[in-house]
């Protein structure tokens, strides 16, 4: 069982954590392709395993193909849609690349579904070149993901997509 993790992690570290973090996400995968199970696994174990989050969950492409509806997640409830280009998330499905935002204060157009959130980084989920949705973390604290963070959700993304059978 994984314990909560209440430490940053520092960023000489980070590459050693983000392999354990990979190998345990591998561990949740095996022998399961379901799209929602694994998903729900996962942001379980982000939440458990990263310091300093209040939120951690995933957002997918809606069956319109114009906007993001939530998916499992841990944390406070959740805004349910999100339009295309709005707020960080659909920003990063616009652009089709991770955001780091170190104050979604300073964000334009950020999206408070939790006032309690600083700070956000957001993982767009690709099958092939399409993106199919987002990781989205959100902590308490400013300045809180940086690039090591990011190269390695990035990679958590990527394993969690192969390891599924993802819906069309």
């Amino acid at each position: 069982m994984f314990q909560a993790a209440t430490t940053d992690v520092d960023t000489a570290n980070k590459g050693e954590f983000y392999r354990e973090l990979l190998m345990r996400l591998r561990g949740l995968l095996a022998g399961e392709r379901d799209w929602i199970a694994n998903t729900a696994n996962a942001s379980a174990l982000l939440f458990e395993m990263l310091p300093d989050l209040n939120w951690c969950g995933f957002y997918f492409i809606d069956a319109a193909g114009t906007g993001l509806v939530v998916g499992p997640f841990q944390g406070r409830p959740a805004c349910v849609r999100i339009a295309a280009g709005k707020g960080v998330c659909g920003t990063a499905v616009a652009e089709g690349r991770s955001i780091i935002v170190p104050d979604v204060d300073a964000f334009p157009g950020h999206i408070a579904c939790d006032a309690a959130s600083r700070s956000e980084l957001v993982v767009p989920l690709f099958r092939g070149d399409t993106v199919i949705g987002v990781l989205d973390l959100d902590s308490p604290l400013l300045g809180r993901f940086d690039d090591a963070d990011r190269v390695g959700l990035e990679a958590a993304a990527r394993a969690l997509v192969e390891g599924s059978d993802v819906p069309r």
